[in-house]
């Protein structure tokens, strides 16, 4: 069952990521402490609804984004670094930080680690998107759960409106 977990903190997660083909530790504490922080999480790197709107959608706002006091904005799947990595160069997504959950454990803890088997994806992220500040969840974006993959809530616009609702949309940035 998904679960709205606003007013709690991110889970204490470290990740696994390759830059500059060394291995890195991540904490959740670099990530969000101090910060306020859009993170954005789906289902897998090269599939559709993701490669084709979600992803570059922050990506085109980020700019609005940090206009807008947010400091980073975070993709972050149940995909492993050399997914990620080459999906990042796949989309020119410089604006974004890409981040493995190889394990599922962050997306575990957050309550949104779902089963995939019908489409051979094995545990995979709902997806949804939350604003962050200083590590405390303030808002949370989940999809409904319906058939599919829904796409309805968790897109760039909607994040935008909430963090400033008089904030016109820009069509094309």
């Amino acid at each position: 069952m998904l679960k709205n977990i606003e007013g709690q903190r991110v889970p204490n997660v470290t990740f696994a990521t390759r830059v500059d083909e060394q291995w890195k530790s991540i904490t959740t504490d670099e990530i969000f402490k101090g910060k306020t922080v859009v993170l954005f999480a789906l289902p897998g790197a090269f599939t559709p609804t993701c490669s084709s709107t979600h992803l570059p959608r922050y990506n085109e706002l980020a700019a609005v984004f940090k206009q807008n006091g947010v400091d980073d904005i975070v993709c972050i799947s149940v995909n492993d670094t050399f997914v990620m990595n080459a999906w990042a160069q796949n989309q020119e997504a410089q604006n974004i930080t890409l981040l493995p959950d190889g394990n599922g454990e962050f997306t575990d803890g957050m309550g949104m680690l779902v089963d995939k088997n019908d489409l051979g994806f094995g545990k995979r992220s709902w997806r949804y998107s939350m604003l962050v500040k200083d590590g405390v969840i303030e808002k949370m974006f989940i999809e409904p759960q319906k058939p599919g993959d829904p796409f309805e809530v968790s897109d760039a616009d909607t994040m935008l409106e909430y963090i400033n609702p008089a904030q016109v949309k820009p069509e094309s940035v």
